[in-house]
């Protein structure tokens, strides 16, 4: 619905501006030019809305990096590493609201989806993804590695953009370095030539 999407783009451009600290639903409201009551129709309060928002970065990340990875050749699967991070850094400098909110640990861990860190909710769909696209098998192990990299790269990309607004570009570089080489490891002891 195209007034559900004005409500969030308006709620990516004040967390760019002012923070989730002083984003309120009336702001997001005014911005929007609706009246506070149409906002309430779908969404009872900010966190609510950023939960939207966070998610609707969520699709846009899976969309992105799906479409990177079809597109792409990689001699094989833990190559990808560096698409997936360069997914993550262009949306950060580009997408609105994006490096304010990123997938909502700044309001709440847990914001995606109730009970479930949102870093494991980042880490099934990247999963999913790797899986429908390179065909490796599916299975814990996969699914244990996958969340220990995202994990690894969130710590080290956070340390990269702590100073520097448009992300260190070294400490990038060791954030795919460090999740490459734990991938490598991990394909190496797994049964690990899956090639794509």
């Amino acid at each position: 619905m195209l007034r559900v999407q004005r409500m969030l783009d308006c709620c990516a451009e004040l967390l760019d501006e002012i923070g989730y600290d002083n984003l309120s639903t009336t702001r997001i409201a005014e911005r929007a030019g609706i009246a506070i009551g149409s906002l309430y129709q779908f969404f009872p309060d900010k966190k609510a809305v950023t939960q939207a928002l966070g998610l609707r970065f969520l699709d846009q990340f899976g969309a992105r990096v799906t479409e990177r990875l079809a597109d792409a050749s990689f001699s094989h699967w833990t190559h990808a590493v560096d698409a997936v991070v360069d997914e993550y850094i262009d949306m950060h400098r580009h997408v609105p609201g994006f490096r304010s909110l990123h997938f909502g640990d700044v309001v709440d861990p847990r914001l995606l989806h109730g009970g479930t860190e949102n870093n494991q909710v980042i880490s099934v769909r990247l999963r999913k993804i790797i899986v429908s696209v390179t065909g490796i098998p599916d299975d814990e192990a996969l699914d244990r590695a996958i969340r220990v990299a995202v994990e690894a790269a969130d710590a080290v990309l956070k340390l990269a953009f702590r100073d520097d607004a448009e992300g260190d570009p070294a400490l990038i570089d060791e954030a795919k370095c460090l999740v490459r080489s734990y991938l490598s490891h991990f394909s190496r002891h797994n049964g690990g030539g899956h090639q794509w």
